[in-house]
């Protein structure tokens, strides 16, 4: 890691150099940058919205004014989206369980991780490993092959590796970030295929998150550094206005740690780190009311993966209570590509575009450096360990899946008497290919190569009428191809959506809803053939094929597509100078059920007698994805903040339940209930904040047999951040206050008993007690 190191700290101090030296100079040859389109935001908000919905202000760009102007704070909800509709218009106003996650709450919460900046986010959970820096959420209840869509500047995030965890996951680093929108359930239809479980999507940073009103050049510096242990962070951003029509912007980060304890004062082995990441951005307004942003994202991940022995593993109780698992020193490189190009004048009624080509691949390769025991020198020499599930020590392995895709849509708005109608039409398709390479191991029969393409098309019609009724409804329809050498199969279905919102009185609108989703089936699920390696052990069952190993995994070439059938009821409630001049109250509440037919799960056989005989017990000799009929998800979802400018609150909570219709037995990906209460005060002019966030979670007991729950908890977390110039900000944070410890989700099998995924159930715990502090500095001019 070491050339790593030094290679980033170079570009971090070469991007600082060349910023602040280029800066001064094309500031004195830029023209005036327009602003952003006051008029096109207005047009919009009166075709699509009531205008009396419409008044909150927008706040300063400098940070002090930002603070000191009464009346005008900004509430999360209060942010534009496009998720729900496909329209611009505030979460807060969309008839749909949405949430927005700002720049500002963001660099507040100084995370570490994608997960904490979602800890007040109802209906959405994680299923990350310590030892992995991917990501794997988790939207009521539903996670893994695609059933959250996840968009990093409209690129689609498939990424997926079959073992012990989530079947589904991404890399992005916070940093990067500069807002989230979410959209739980298939409410989100019309934004793309397979979203059964919801939407989350991600910009990245852009010229406005770091230039301020009147600046034609900027640069923000951030530098942090936190305990538990030796975390540290420092990224540059930048951009200049070369003229009114040409906008360039990139930046850098580096994050390193080392091993963390969790709150029993355990070091929880490989989650250690190294990454780095740079995104470059170029944005073109050719004529009036268009715009073509070209954008690239890279990303460099270096750590290990898996869990050493904890013990001796002599017996086989020693084994299920210490051995760990084979590690691996993995580098993951991540690029995003993109070209958009979006079209709208305030003038024009007819056409409002925006056109979106991406490439995205993930390349992960691995090198095996430890096997769990001594065994395995006939099947990897001699001096050497491991076996025929793992490969051999000094083994290589790799996981490719390059995805490249189109979505493009446009809105027509008009007028009839007190009736505003927006119709909203699109599509859009992407195609994933993925590629496995394993030497001697078993990753390419666990994660098969192969190639899926996925298509569709919508048509949404938005009807506002006065200032009181809106009624959504939409039909969209998918298709998907999948092809490998030995299989394929194909499907398609039109999904429809309808919303009924009224708002009697100014401030209170509740809503009711119906939406369909679709998910085709993955590669992995679809393909996956061949016989489960039996690790140096003897083999229990002959597959068709011939081969042997602990048992047989089936292809399923008839495998159905899930589709999701969500019935939702919501009241959104806005208010402001509701106790004294400025305030203002936000909330929305959620009830949902999601039926989901053809939920597809991995199934075993009828337990048999293996090839060892009845003396050895009986097995499951077959293991096949298989479509279970009916499942069903059920909840309530809240949403509140309240913001009088000195002081604010916030609640949120989320609880679900989720079962198997024809059994009655739970789901294991449902997560655990929550309660996250969070506050602060505004001091010395509101030039320092102090926050406090505290999150209950109760952990989800309705499993299936064989899972060991997850642990019931409580996180406590504490912020400042003090300007003390209106150029440098401040940071101090605490998180968990109680150096409480917790393992977030359930894990199959018991530690007890030997069926356990050790690996899993050791570095799933979170981090201890964490001290964090940090520094920003802006520079910009005109």
């Amino acid at each position: 890691m070491v050339g790593l190191n030094s290679r980033i700290r170079a570009l971090l101090l070469s991007g600082s150099v060349i910023a602040l030296a280029v800066a001064p100079a094309a500031a004195q040859t830029a023209a005036t940058a327009p602003q952003p389109d006051k008029q096109k935001q207005a047009k919009r908000e009166r075709a699509a919205k009531p205008a009396a919905q419409h008044q909150v202000q927008a706040p300063a760009r400098d940070p002090r004014e930002a603070y000191a102007q009464a009346g005008q704070v900004m509430q999360p909800l209060d942010t534009i989206t496009v998720v729900a509709t496909k329209t611009e218009e505030r979460a807060i106003d969309a008839l749909a369980p949405a949430s927005a996650i700002t720049l500002g709450q963001i660099e507040r919460l100084q995370p570490n991780r994608l997960q904490d900046i979602f800890v007040a986010t109802p209906g959405v959970a994680f299923q990350d490993r310590g030892d992995d820096p991917s990501t794997a959420i988790n939207i009521r209840g539903l996670q893994d092959f695609g059933r959250v869509a996840v968009v990093v500047d409209g690129a689609r995030q498939n990424y997926q590796r079959s073992g012990h965890n989530a079947q589904g996951s991404f890399f992005l680093d916070p940093e990067l970030i500069g807002g989230v929108d979410v959209v739980r359930g298939p409410s989100a239809n019309v934004y793309g295929s397979g979203a059964i479980g919801g939407v989350v999507s991600f910009r990245t940073k852009d010229i406005d998150d770091v230039l301020r009103a009147g600046e034609r050049w900027g640069v923000d510096m951030t530098g942090s550094y936190g305990s538990n242990n030796a975390r540290g962070l420092g990224s540059i951003f930048g951009g200049v206005r070369v003229d009114p029509t040409v906008d360039v912007f990139g930046g850098a980060l580096y994050r390193t740690q080392g091993n963390y304890k969790d709150g029993a004062g355990t070091e929880i082995g490989n989650t250690g780190n190294d990454i780095a990441g740079g995104l470059l951005k170029l944005t073109v307004r050719p004529a009036e009311g268009h715009e073509i942003k070209f954008g690239g994202l890279f990303q460099d991940y270096n750590y290990n993966i898996g869990q050493f022995n904890r013990g001796p593993v002599l017996t086989a109780a020693q084994r299920a209570l210490y051995q760990g698992s084979s590690v691996y020193d993995s580098n993951v490189k991540n690029y995003t590509g993109t070209m958009s190009w979006r079209y709208s004048r305030p003038d024009d009624m007819l056409f409002d575009w925006n056109i979106n080509l991406y490439g995205n691949r993930t390349d992960n390769d691995q090198t095996k450096t430890y096997h769990n025991s001594t065994s395995g020198a006939a099947y990897c020499g001699a001096g050497n360990v491991g076996n025929n599930i793992s490969g051999c020590v000094g083994d290589t392995r790799g996981y490719r899946l390059d995805t490249i895709g189109i979505d493009a849509n446009n809105t027509t708005r008009f007028d009839y008497g007190d009736w505003r109608t927006a119709v909203t039409y699109g599509v859009d398709a992407f195609n994933d290919k993925v590629t496995t390479t394993d030497s001697r191991g078993n990753s390419n029969i666990t994660t098969p190569s192969g190639e899926r393409t996925v298509s569709g098309g919508f048509i949404q019609l938005k009807n506002n009428y006065a200032s009181w009724l809106e009624v959504i409804g939409a039909a969209r329809y998918d298709h998907y191809e999948l092809n490998s050498q030995t299989s394929s199969a194909s499907g398609s279905r039109l999904s429809p959506k309808i919303t009924v919102g009224v708002t009697p009185v100014a401030g209170f609108t509740p809503y009711v809803g119906y939406a369909e989703g679709y998910r085709a089936p993955s590669i992995t699920e679809t393909l996956i053939s061949g016989a489960h390696a039996t690790g140096g052990g003897p083999a229990l069952f002959t597959c068709a094929d011939g081969t042997s190993g602990l048992f047989c995994l089936i292809p399923n070439a008839g495998l159905r597509p899930e589709v999701g059938k969500n019935k939702e009821i919501g009241i959104n409630l806005k208010y402001n100078d509701l106790f004294v001049s400025g305030d203002s109250f936000r909330g929305k509440i959620n009830a949902f059920r999601n039926d989901v037919d053809n939920y597809i799960e991995l199934v075993g056989s009828t337990p048999q007698t293996s090839n060892l005989g009845p003396a050895f017990g009986q097995y499951s000799k077959f293991y096949q994805y298989q479509n279970i009929p009916h499942a069903r998800i059920e909840g309530v979802e809240l949403e509140t903040s309240y913001d009088a400018g000195l002081w604010f609150v916030g609640v949120s909570a989320s609880t679900l339940r989720g079962t198997n219709t024809d059994t009655g037995l739970g789901l294991a990906s449902v997560p655990a209930r929550k309660v996250v209460t969070s506050g602060g005060v505004r001091l010395l002019d509101r030039q320092l904040t102090i926050a406090a966030q505290w999150a209950s979670y109760a952990a989800n007991t309705n499993l299936p047999a064989g899972y060991l729950p997850g642990t019931s908890y409580d996180l406590v977390n504490l912020n400042v951040a003090y300007r003390p110039t209106p150029d440098v900000t401040l940071h101090f944070s605490v998180d968990n206050v109680l150096n409480n410890y917790y393992r977030p989700y359930a894990i199959p099998g018991s530690s007890t008993d030997g069926t356990s995924q050790n690996d899993v159930l050791f570095s799933s715990p979170g981090p201890g007690i964490v001290y964090k502090g940090g520094i920003k500095v802006h520079f910009g001019g005109a």
